[in-house]
């Protein structure tokens, strides 16, 4: 028999339950969950990988260029038989199904919601094809998959915490066995598109990924939990993106910790990888609770008129997607994102509470404009992240927490390397001075710009706009 093995956010061979489940009903005639037969007839697998038009017209070039790179790497991993089609999944996959007479196609299960009705557009198509093959999900993204986990009433999780006790209570499997041979069949493929990247990639597919991890659990985990905030140096696994496509699998990498704790290797370090990676599924469960959380928040911080809006947002907008607030850790991380598809985690944080406490614009803007830059966009950890940094999320920062740009450069970034590295019109200011060039006088750069606005100053309105809300919500109340 014949079977589709459907890659989607699971760009990889190994610890991939999917395939293994396409290649387990292949050996035994169509039917998952059989047991490998000895001396069974060994049919084929079909790899496919459908390039939807609407992630193709919605993406970002450095997210397209790297899902190519990676497409690449996988084409390769299969001797040059993945087969790439282009076109809307509910119309090419059952093609793909009647052209091989497959008996079921095996994914990944989708956890967004994106990906659910996708997969639901799919099922029902191959139903009124008159197929009998179905979508068989096997395994999801994470370590446990959205929807798993819920309170002893039943409900959904609302705060990290506990999520994460109840997560490491739950446990997760351990990665799947390697599939060996796999017979993939010879269909033929559309070309993977040339993407010209606009920023400089990191190598892409599972055997870079695999390498990086294999690299940072020797010589960077056992520091992890101080570096990781350190953009200044070179301190975090640099995995997100190969998350983000499945090229490695975080049950891959919760072994590995597990392995190194055993050693006395981990530290401290394993502790907080594993709690990063338990806020992964929580973004993720919280997403697949609430599917709005995309583009709504989850709650309502200040009152609708409190955004800045009109021509002067737009170029208070604009100053910061280029880098140009006048504050140079906001400035320096801003121009990582826009050279390299990237910013390290702890920017990212005071680069989006800049853009919604000092300029007062809605956490939507900024999260639109990660997901069109940033290699590594993905709908759950981007949304919610951005929501946890604006007070709207689930277990989300409160509103009053606002990240001084300056206090966080100097801390952070306390000789002012980083800053230096991504703003060279301030590569001659030495030390921690970089982070305030306004105090310099006349030594100051005069190709860099002043500030754009007074973050005390902006701090104090946002605080306001904050207990305005409070107060109209306390009078509605009454």
């Amino acid at each position: 028999m014949t079977t589709v093995c459907w890659f989607r956010r699971d760009l990889r061979l190994t610890d991939h339950p999917a395939l293994l489940s396409a290649l387990e009903a292949a050996r035994a005639g169509g039917l998952p969950g059989e047991r490998l037969r000895a001396g069974a007839r060994t049919d084929e697998v079909v790899a496919l990988y459908v390039l939807d038009p609407t992630l193709w017209r919605t993406a970002g070039s450095p997210r397209l260029a790297y899902l190519a790179a990676s497409l690449r790497a996988l084409d390769a991993r299969t001797g040059g038989r993945l087969v790439v089609r282009l076109g809307d999944p509910a119309v090419v996959v059952p093609e793909v199904v009647r052209t091989v007479a497959a008996t079921s196609v095996h994914v990944s299960a989708a956890t967004e919601p994106f990906g659910r009705r996708r997969d639901a557009a799919v099922d029902a198509a191959l139903r009124a094809a008159g197929s009998s093959a179905r979508l068989v999900a096997t395994g999801s993204p994470y370590a446990v998959a959205p929807g798993r986990l819920t309170t002893r009433g039943g409900t959904p999780f609302q705060v990290f915490t506990p999520y994460r006790t109840a997560w490491l209570e739950h446990g997760w499997h351990s990665p799947a066995p390697a599939p060996g041979d796999v017979p993939w069949a010879d269909l033929s493929s559309e070309p993977i598109r040339d993407v010209a990247p606009t920023v400089a990639l990191p190598p892409a597919g599972e055997e870079a990924a695999l390498d990086r991890w294999a690299a940072f659990v020797s010589d960077g985990l056992a520091d992890y939990a101080t570096e990781r905030d350190r953009p200044d140096h070179d301190g975090t696994s640099a995995l997100s993106a190969a998350l983000r496509w499945g090229e490695v699998h975080p049950r891959t990498l919760l072994a590995d910790l597990a392995a190194a704790e055993r050693t006395g290797h981990g530290g401290p370090g394993a502790t907080t990888f594993r709690s990063q990676l338990a806020w992964r599924d929580f973004h993720a469960d919280t997403l697949w609770h609430h599917p709005d959380a995309r583009t709504r928040s989850l709650r309502d911080v200040v009152l609708d008129d409190a955004w800045a809006s009109g021509p002067g947002a737009d170029a208070a907008f604009d100053a910061w997607a280029r880098g140009r607030t006048g504050y140079p850790f906001v400035d320096a991380g801003m121009r990582q994102l826009a050279s390299t598809g990237w910013m390290h985690n702890r920017v990212r944080m005071v680069t989006a509470s800049f853009l919604v406490k000092d300029l007062h614009l809605p956490w939507q803007r900024g999260a639109a404009h990660f997901l069109d830059r940033l290699v590594d966009a993905d709908i759950a950890q981007n949304q919610l992240n951005w929501q946890w940094v604006a007070g709207t999320g689930r277990d989300a920062a409160p509103f009053f927490r606002i990240f001084h740009p300056v206090t966080q450069g100097r801390r952070f970034d306390p000789d002012g390397a980083y800053v230096r590295r991504w703003v060279p019109e301030l590569r001659d200011v030495p030390g921690g001075a970089v982070h305030e060039p306004w105090l310099l006088g006349l030594q100051a750069p005069a190709n860099y710009p002043e500030r754009m606005v007074d973050h005390a100053v902006e701090r104090t309105v946002a605080l306001a706009d904050a207990a305005a809300a409070r107060a109209a919500r306390a009078t509605e109340a009454t």
